[in-house]
Order: C-alpha cells, then structure tokens, then sequence
C-alpha cells in the first residue's frame, strides 16, 4: 500500500490546480455572460460526457485499440533497430539520420498521406501511432546501450561472453532505465498520434467524434472528447510508471533510503 502522506503531498497539489483552474472557469463561464456554444462551462461539459458516454465509450475503444497497437509496434521497431544499430556500426551511421528527418515531417501533411496510401482501416492509425512514438524510444534505447560501464563489458569478455551475450547481460540491462523514460516520454505522444490520424480519415474514432462534434457546433462534446483522450492518456502515462515500478523495485528501495 502507498504511504498516504507521500501519496498527497504528490498529487495534492497538481489536484488543487487543477480544481482551481475549474472553479474559474466555471465562474467565468457563469458570471462573464458568454454564451455556452462558444464556451461551455466545466459542469455542461461533464453533463454532456455523461449523457453521451456511449457515443464516447464507442468511440474511445478504437482510439484505444490503434494506441496500444501503434505503440507496441514502435516499441518492438525501437528494440530492434537499436540493437542492430549497436551491433553494427555502418547500420546506425546510416539510419540514424534518416529517422532524425523522419521527426521533421509535419504530421500535418504526412496522415492524409498515410490514410491514401493505406485506406481507412486500423494500419494507417497503427502507423501514424508508431511514426510518432518511435523515435524517443529509439533514442533511449542507442544512448542506454551506450551507457554501459566498459568494467562490465571486459569483464564479462574476459569470461568467455559472447557478444550476444554480452548485449543481453549488460548493455540491455543498463538501457533499461532510459527506455522506462522514453516509454513515459512517447506514450503521451500516443493517444495524440491515435487522435490526428483517425481525424485524418476514418469512420470511427475519438478523433471523428471530435471532427463531426466541431461540425455540428458542439463545443461541448468536443471538450468531453477531449477530456477523455486526456484521461485515456494519463491512465497510460500512470501504466508506464507501474511498470518502471515492477521492473526497477530497487530504485524504489533507493529512493526510500535518500528521504
């Protein structure tokens, strides 16, 4: 069980900006005299997510669907390619700087091409997903395998090791810690990426439910969707955070040794 003191000195004050950031809103929206169809109060936004949840659920579960997708596929792209990269010198010489321009392309430009050349279907979302995920990772990963201690390395030659095995029992392992924080880094890249695909072109989707509620001048529905990909994002940010958790229990033991 998490130390409760701890647990809201952490949380405790992000909640009460958030919640204060809320209450202006809503008085703003109360006493300011707007109107609700240019901006919707906090309390009309919730109401509307509650009496549309079944449109929003409906729409949720394939934005969730291409996130995981598109991320689990950069994931095991990322672990790959990294892996020949410090196998193979030439091999990161060479793509290195591609994927460096890659993040250059404005997603902008780029999805209506992915959704020509691929259709409508769930590959362009998984694609765009990944497109936009992979690169952090990537770059944990090169770095992580670069920061292995050179005493492990000879000492592990000295002792027959392979350079596979090597790899395996100590450039893997130190990498681990700069993948935990790439993961965290390009998982809120995720939903994002999911979002602007399916906005893109698509026929379901948070992000046709926020194109058709903008179309329809629901300001309302759109900041319900918004919110929801907003949560949907944090439970996935909070997920990566339980598996540095589990794979890293003594950084946490650490961590209570230094308060």
């Amino acid at each position: 069980m998490p130390n409760t003191p701890s647990f809201l000195a952490r949380t405790g004050p992000a909640a009460v900006a958030i919640a204060s950031l809320l209450v202006a809103w809503q008085l703003y929206s109360d006493l300011s005299g707007i109107s609700q169809t240019t901006l919707p109060s906090p309390l009309r936004v919730a109401g509307q997510a509650w009496l549309n949840r079944r449109a929003l659920a409906d729409n949720a579960l394939p934005t969730i669907r291409a996130t995981l997708l598109g991320f689990s596929c950069s994931l095991a792209g990322a672990f790959l390619l990294s892996a020949a990269m410090d196998f193979f010198a030439p091999v990161r010489r060479a793509l290195f700087p591609v994927f460096v321009v890659s993040q250059t392309l404005p997603l902008v430009a780029i999805a209506p091409l992915v959704v020509l050349w691929f259709g409508f279907g769930l590959l362009p979302k998984i694609l765009l997903v990944a497109l936009v995920t992979f690169f952090p990772m990537l770059v944990a990963l090169v770095q992580g395998y670069e920061s292995t201690e050179k005493e492990i390395a000879l000492l592990l030659g000295s002792m027959g090791a392979t350079r596979w095995q090597r790899f395996w029992l100590a450039r893997a392992p130190s990498a681990l810690p700069f993948l935990l924080a790439g993961l965290r880094i390009s998982i809120t890249y995720a939903v994002v990426g999911a979002i602007f695909a399916e906005y893109a072109g698509a026929t379901r989707g948070l992000g046709i439910y926020i194109l058709k509620a903008k179309n329809n001048f629901r300001p309302d529905l759109v900041l319900a969707a918004v919110a929801v990909s907003a949560a949907l994002t944090l439970v996935l940010f909070a997920a990566t955070g339980l598996v540095q958790r589990l794979a890293m229990p003594w950084q946490r033991l650490e961590q209570r040794r230094t308060r």
